[in-house]
């Protein structure tokens, strides 16, 4: 018996949230003794790349080396998986929270007869039974499910668990499964990607503006703190709305909701539909030169001061330590 991991990869690397999903299946095998973790990717990416796996916690990846799958298709990624946690015995799925790994554990659910259970934040307690703490409300509570099926499909939030590096490359090995035309019914006929050397949904440090920038022209100095620090940018739903920056990087309830290890927000007054996309994260640290600001409410660190002099000071003694 094993723990299963559903992986997903983009651009030929496997995703950091997936990573973190295995690190959680390999501390949930430590604790239940339910054996070796192991991966499965789906689709065109590099051996290396899927060996590499081992490093976060798993013993072997098992890779469906069928081009079809590299799109993405939801049905086709539900078959693929259900064949692998049936081939290896399984009885725990583990997978990242993602808008592909919500559609494909809602499907998995049916076809294992699983409960499911998303937005995971810690090892489940199996002390007296199995009970799961998962987050609820945007990240503002957080509920206790208890599991009562054989078989479980856990979702997990990023960040939930502590990233393992130190493991020893995993042996891949080739998977084959078993799928039909109508697996591949729908097609997707175009993907738009956000642009930016790191996607906020990947991002460990986002860096976010608002409309205390005064305008388009003044975020030289939000990609350059950005930059030093090896952050993504992002942004509050009125700078997208009025055009200064790409819908993409809307940050809150309505667009992008983020949980980095550390978001700092500047020039952003901190509205409930923008709290509610970034009160996952580990730390938040606002500048914003308005003491009332209510985003200072929810700030791990505040600064209060003008950021066209803060930001500048900032960067310049951030490029002098790192």
């Amino acid at each position: 018996m094993s723990i299963l991991v559903y992986i997903e990869h983009s651009e030929g690397k496997v995703k950091k949230t997936s990573l973190e999903a295995v690190s959680f299946a390999h501390a949930l095998a430590s604790q239940t003794g339910e054996g070796d973790v192991v991966a499965v990717a789906l689709g065109t990416v590099d051996l290396a790349e899927l060996a590499s796996v081992g490093k976060a916690g798993a013993f072997k990846v098992l890779h469906a080396d069928d081009s079809r799958l590299t799109a993405g298709v939801i049905q086709a990624h539900a078959a693929a998986v259900a064949q692998a946690f049936v081939k290896t015995g399984a009885k725990t799925l583990i997978l990242a929270k993602s808008s592909l790994g919500d559609a494909v554990a809602a499907r998995l659910a049916i076809k294992l007869n699983a409960a499911l259970v998303s937005n995971v934040v810690e090892l489940p307690d199996t002390s007296g039974g199995y009970k799961v703490k998962r987050s609820i409300y945007t990240g503002k509570a957080f509920a206790e499910a208890t599991v009562t099926t054989e078989n479980k499909i856990l979702a997990v939030k990023k960040n939930a668990v502590d990233l393992k590096t130190d493991g020893a490359d995993a042996a891949v090995e080739k998977i084959a499964v078993d799928l039909s035309d109508s697996d591949f019914a729908a097609k997707i006929t175009s993907t738009e990607r956000a642009t930016g050397e790191i996607l906020l949904p990947e991002a460990d440090i986002v860096v976010s503006g608002g409309r205390g920038m005064k305008g388009p022209e003044n975020w030289g100095m939000i990609e350059e703190l950005a930059k030093v620090l090896g952050a993504a940018t992002g942004c509050s739903k009125p700078v997208s709305d009025i055009g200064w920056r790409p819908h993409h990087e809307h940050v809150g309830q309505t667009g992008v909701k983020v949980a980095p290890s550390l978001y700092i927000a500047v020039g952003i007054s901190g509205a409930i539909q923008h709290l509610a996309g970034v009160n996952s994260s580990k730390y938040i640290v606002v500048i914003n030169k308005d003491p009332e600001a209510p985003f200072f409410k929810a700030a791990d660190y505040g600064i209060v001061g003008d950021a066209f002099e803060v930001l500048p000071k900032l960067t310049e003694a951030l490029k002098a330590e790192l």
